[in-house]
């Protein structure tokens, strides 16, 4: 057997980054051949990013990246807050929003393909894997071209980020408008843009609720021994049509109210789109990314775990 001496440990843990006694076993097993080590400690790493992908990895970071014509932003996702604030983690985040910046990749499955230095984003992540020992996963991407306008972003903390782009205005504008996006969450841009299959849901909803309200007031009234007068159709209609007007207003940046009204010598309630009229400004397009949105977490009950294992 090859003498494994520290110095050769010490030189594979430089070249991988991994801990001292993962760099031995390698080292041990290939009997001291250090470029078949890394490339045995590369390939394990795969195999254990592999068995942890059906992880649930909910935490992690926004990342941005800025350009002349554009701005990108990324989601990278971890299992745990502790890792996704590791100088790893944050460096393979932002090297995916460089790359997203740089070649402007169709999907995801495009931008882990591409080449960080001398390994894709796929193996940078994989290799992350092994070493901090959680799923990690670079969940999601947009870019937003420059249009006319200014082109700013706005990061909450690392959990919300929102790139937004103007075809007319000014910069301040641009980012009290990205501010206002980050803290009320617009789906879509205008009443218009909101599909057909969202407002027929809604509708439904909607639909169904004013059924309720019917029945229980006549069954309050029958109570009550008080008349009671349906609704005529028409009436009803007028009121499902309001109802799907404010639903489509409230999940619309145009509709919402504006969070900097005060800024703007506007009333409270008044919506951004009178602003950006005022100002003879529009907005191009933009986007919002939140950390962990729309993933299921996986919620453990400890007392219960522990309750069950004293019976065992």
């Amino acid at each position: 057997m090859a003498d494994i001496t520290a110095k050769l440990v010490a030189e594979l843990r430089e070249r991988t980054g991994a801990g001292m006694m993962d760099c031995k076993k390698a080292l041990v097993a290939t009997e001291g051949d250090i470029d078949a080590a890394a490339e045995k400690m590369r390939m394990d790493g795969m195999v254990k990013a592999d068995k942890k992908a059906s992880r649930v990895a909910a935490e992690g970071r926004i990342a941005v990246a800025t350009g002349a014509d554009a701005i990108a932003l990324v989601e990278v996702n971890s299992e745990t807050d502790f890792v996704a604030k590791a100088d790893d983690f944050v460096a393979l985040a932002d090297a995916a929003a460089r790359l997203a910046l740089a070649h402007k990749p169709g999907s995801v499955e495009e931008l882990v393909a591409l080449k960080d230095g001398d390994a894709t984003l796929d193996e940078k992540r994989r290799a992350l894997v092994a070493k901090l020992g959680e799923n990690i996963t670079i969940r999601r991407f947009e870019v937003v071209p420059k249009a006319a306008g200014p082109a700013v972003h706005y990061l909450h903390g690392t959990k919300i980020g929102v790139a937004l782009a103007l075809h007319a205005g000014d910069e301040t504008l641009a980012k009290d408008l990205a501010l206002h996006v980050a803290a009320m969450a617009p789906k879509v841009l205008s009443s218009a843009d909101v599909s057909a299959e969202a407002i027929a849901a809604e509708r439904k909803i909607i639909e169904g609720q004013v059924a309720t309200e019917q029945a229980e007031a006549k069954a309050l009234a029958e109570e009550t021994g008080k008349p009671y007068k349906e609704k005529p159709a028409e009436i009803v209609a007028k009121m499902i049509d309001g109802k799907i007007n404010k639903f489509t207003s409230e999940i619309s940046l145009h509709g919402q109210p504006f969070v900097k009204n005060d800024a703007y010598g506007a009333k409270a309630d008044e919506p951004v789109e009178k602003t950006l009229k005022a100002k003879g400004a529009a907005v191009a397009r933009f986007v919002r990314l939140a950390v962990g949105e729309g993933i299921e977490k996986k919620v453990t009950d400890y007392a219960a775990e522990v309750a069950e294992a004293a019976k065992g």
